[in-house]
């Protein structure tokens, strides 16, 4: 099951745009546009932003330095 799929079996709307390849391809076959939240796409922006400064700063979190000096 793909993570899209569950989701929306559970009833949560994603906020992932689609890929540009996807759009053209949409639009050169006359389908309707993405529909995007983009307040809900600027939330999830800001929460992925935060967890990547987390990941970035993980040495200090967990401690991989064992020297003396950092205790």
């Amino acid at each position: 099951m793909t993570p899209e799929t569950y989701l929306r079996r559970r009833g949560i709307k994603t906020a992932i745009p689609e890929g540009i390849d996807q759009f053209n391809g949409r639009v050169r076959r006359g389908d309707s546009r993405c529909w995007l939240d983009w307040a809900a796409y600027r939330r999830r922006n800001v929460v992925e932003r935060c967890f990547n400064k987390l990941k970035h700063n993980k040495a200090l979190a967990t401690r991989y330095g064992k020297r003396a000096r950092y205790y």
